[in-house]
């Protein structure tokens, strides 16, 4: 099954994707990006341009995501990719977010059936020879159900791949993934569908293919991960060779991607931000016998206000603990 990394909004930018491949990525299929938000005429912030931009993304499998609700945005945004290099685009119909949803925009989109239809009449009619869109979507607004309508839609349309995020909007991030919904979307969907939602650690990754093996699920192609490579960067090791992360490994990514954020921001305040946030993963990835030491160490790298201090507490916390058995591991 190949295997994706998902987008995550402000986190998985180029620097950090292009650090990720070099030290724990090499074999991932794709890199999402973090989904680009369209102006009227298909603008976008040079942020977002300048994620895209194929000199920064040099050795990476990437493919954009578009955040829309209007034809003619997409399209415009979608053919200057492809000026770029991109044969492939993503359609965000997946977002959960208030913000976004009351503009008609992400999972938001999936409740305006009608227009939904049009809009995917008139890009796909505009996409040439060659060029392909994915979808990643959600369930529906409330209820599981909503789903069958919204499946008869994209069944009539050639769309390359169906990431299917198993939750319904209202739920954002909250209850479990419903895998009973999801195995009947995949068993009629006629495109190769993706799963996405909750693949945190190797038995979760483990008790996705023993529900869904390949043999009786042949329409399975991908499965997409986020929070997983995020809490621990050396997952895709583990799931491909079974090989555990080493301590070392780690403090070399985060030497380099520290650096990296340092170089693109010139300063260490932005650079700190960026490591900071980070850190609201990492700190899962780390045990020491006594929690309350560990809890410790972490707020003394919350609290840090200069690279030094930063560096010395990251330094005491890596001398201290070890890396956590994440469940799968015997």
């Amino acid at each position: 099954m190949r295997v994706y990394f998902a987008p995550m909004e402000g986190i998985t930018g180029y620097i950090y994707r292009n650090a990720f491949h070099a030290y724990f990525g090499q074999g991932i299929d794709k890199y999402f990006t973090p989904f680009i938000a369209v102006a009227q005429g298909g603008d976008i912030k040079n942020r977002s341009l300048r994620d895209v931009l194929p000199e920064n993304n040099r050795e990476l499998p990437v493919v954009p995501q578009i955040l829309t609700n209007r034809a003619a945005d997409f399209t415009a945004l979608r053919k200057r990719l492809v000026s770029l290099g991109y044969g492939e685009v993503n359609l965000n119909l997946g977002c959960p977010y208030p913000t976004v949803v009351s503009k008609g925009k992400g999972a938001g989109f999936l409740g305006r059936k009608e227009e939904l239809t049009v809009f995917l009449e008139e890009i796909f009619k505009a996409c040439g020879e060659g060029e392909s869109i994915s979808v990643k979507t959600r369930l529906g607004r409330e209820r599981p159900e909503e789903f069958e309508e919204i499946l008869a839609i994209y069944q009539q349309f050639p769309i390359r791949e169906l990431i299917i995020h198993p939750r319904v909007q209202r739920q954002l991030y909250e209850g479990k993934p419903d895998r009973k919904a999801f195995a009947e979307a995949l068993c009629r969907s006629s495109h190769p569908v993706c799963y996405n939602g909750d693949i945190v650690t190797r038995k979760d990754y483990e008790e996705l293919t023993e529900e869904f093996p390949p043999e009786k699920f042949p329409g399975l192609a991908a499965v997409m991960i986020g929070r997983g490579f995020l809490i621990n960067p050396g997952l895709f090791r583990e799931l491909r060779q079974g090989e555990r992360m080493t301590k070392k490994e780690f403090a070399d990514f985060h030497e380099r991607l520290y650096e990296d954020y340092r170089e693109l921001m010139g300063e260490d305040r932005n650079a700190l931000f960026k490591m900071k946030e980070l850190w609201n993963y990492w700190q899962y990835l780390w045990e020491m016998q006594n929690e309350t030491d560990r809890e410790k160490h972490l707020k003394k790298i919350r609290k840090a206000k200069t690279g030094g201090e930063y560096l010395a507490a990251v330094n005491a916390l890596l001398g201290e603990s070890a890396i956590a058995k994440m469940p799968g591991w015997q």
